[in-house]
């Protein structure tokens, strides 16, 4: 075997176990904290989580009643599309309408509302039922409209309601609003 030969056969994997060893160096640091086992922290070593211990896991999303809701948004049917970490409705009736709800409880609504500019939307602040909100509305779709209040118990609720039609037909806030009126009235 030739020295170029043997230089070839050594240089090859010796630079590829040079790059690994690089790449590993550079892709670790410490980190503070005691290392745990999978399944030694808190829940269960499959992963599942007792939901009994959250007796309201789902009651943001009957908070108000279904019927309620159709009605402030002009229809006569709010059928649930969605429950988890939001709340969905279509709404049937002389317009279908989309109808989502969140109430993030360690929300900010200075932020919600930073977020909103950031992403186009035009914000007006209002009060509804003595709490501080603001309004929602994309130009390019003035149809739709949310609205975001402080929630009472910390965080913050958000209504958002969008027609299927891409025409304002009336207050494009007034079916958020009113939900929001209702939701912070108790949900009748």
């Amino acid at each position: 075997m030739s020295g170029r030969n043997m230089t070839r056969n050594v240089a090859g994997p010796l630079l590829a176990l040079l790059a690994t060893v690089a790449l590993l160096a550079g892709c670790t640091r410490a980190v503070d904290g005691d290392a745990t086992a999978i399944g030694g922290g808190s829940g269960s070593a499959d992963g599942n989580v007792n939901t009994d211990d959250y007796k309201r896991l789902m009651y943001e999303c009957e908070m108000v009643p279904p019927e309620s809701i159709a009605k402030a948004a002009g229809g006569t049917l709010a059928e649930p599309g969605f429950y988890g970490a939001i709340c969905r409705w279509t709404v049937n009736g002389p317009v279908v309408t989309e109808i989502t709800f969140n109430w993030f409880e360690f929300g900010d609504i200075e932020v919600e509302k930073s977020t909103a500019k950031k992403l186009g939307y035009t914000t007006e602040n209002v009060k509804v039922a003595s709490v501080t909100a603001f309004t929602a509305v994309n130009p390019a779709r003035p149809a739709a409209c949310g609205i975001t209040a402080r929630a009472p118990g910390g965080g913050i609720y958000t209504w958002f309601v969008e027609p299927r039609s891409t025409t304002a037909i009336g207050d494009p806030c007034a079916a958020p609003t009113k939900l929001m009126e209702l939701l912070l009235g108790g949900g009748q």
